[in-house]
């Protein structure tokens, strides 16, 4: 039987510890929190991605800048400190113009490893099949083949408004599930379209459509990644989460 590898999006770890009153309690929490992830998933290995810099989605993002709604202001002293800790002792990687989002799902749908994804974030959790864990929660999640699909193109209809991406508007979650409630999910990409079509007309539907699917597509393959930044990227590295028993913070 293969080992589990954890994939860990490590963005939503630096902001949970960052309101932590000292640099000391909150790698204390950092580590126990990754800790837990390991017992939970029973993974031998892991691998630890963060986010660089703005995505593709940054250009990709032409009706509303994307991730534009949320609060800007200067982040705690300590939030570059435990990003780097991230970084040099739990071996945390980036890629230039991809979300770790992105990273941890391309990785888990390469069908040669047995990978279970950790993140608190519903987009990554809800587009990709297999059983997940959700730090946030600290709970075990599972998504089933077809609830993928369903999932992603209820957020086509109704948008993602923590993202800043609007999606049709007036459509919220009641309606966009009832109307696909119906259709089949092989059906389920040129019924939304139509009813971007409806919408805005022909044009300007079809164009709202494309960028409203790069904004919300959580990226599947190194050919995705590929097609959106050019990056060819390379074969996954793992560390061993024997790491924890040397006590990683001092």
């Amino acid at each position: 039987m293969k080992e589990t590898i954890a994939l860990i999006d490590g963005d939503s770890l630096i902001y949970y510890e960052m309101g932590k009153p000292t640099l000391e309690e909150a790698l204390r929490s950092l580590d126990g929190r990754l800790q837990q992830m390991f017992e939970m998933t029973h993974a031998t290995k892991y691998a630890g991605f963060l986010t660089a810099g703005k995505c593709f989605r940054y250009t990709a993002a032409k009706t509303k800048p994307y991730k534009g709604n949320r609060k800007k202001g200067d982040k705690p002293i300590i939030f570059p400190a435990i990003k780097e800790y991230l970084r040099q002792v739990w071996g945390f990687t980036s890629v230039p113009e991809l979300e770790a989002d992105d990273l941890v799902s391309i990785y888990h749908n390469d069908k040669n490893t047995n990978t279970v994804i950790c993140s608190p974030d519903k987009d990554v959790l809800y587009q990709n099949i297999g059983e997940h864990y959700n730090y946030g929660k600290a709970e075990k999640t599972v998504c089933l083949e077809g609830y993928d699909i369903k999932f992603l193109w209820t957020q086509m209809l109704m948008g993602d408004s923590t993202d800043g991406i609007q999606g049709i508007p007036k459509v919220g979650p009641k309606t966009a599930e009832t109307w696909l409630e119906e259709v089949h999910t092989d059906k389920m990409p040129i019924f939304v379209l139509n009813k971007y079509i409806e919408k805005f007309g022909i044009h300007n539907g079809i164009s709202k459509f494309a960028e409203t699917f790069k904004l919300i597509y959580i990226l599947k393959s190194k050919e995705d990644a590929l097609r959106e930044t050019n990056i060819e990227l390379p074969e996954l590295v793992v560390n061993s989460v024997n790491l924890l028993n040397n006590e990683p913070w001092q």
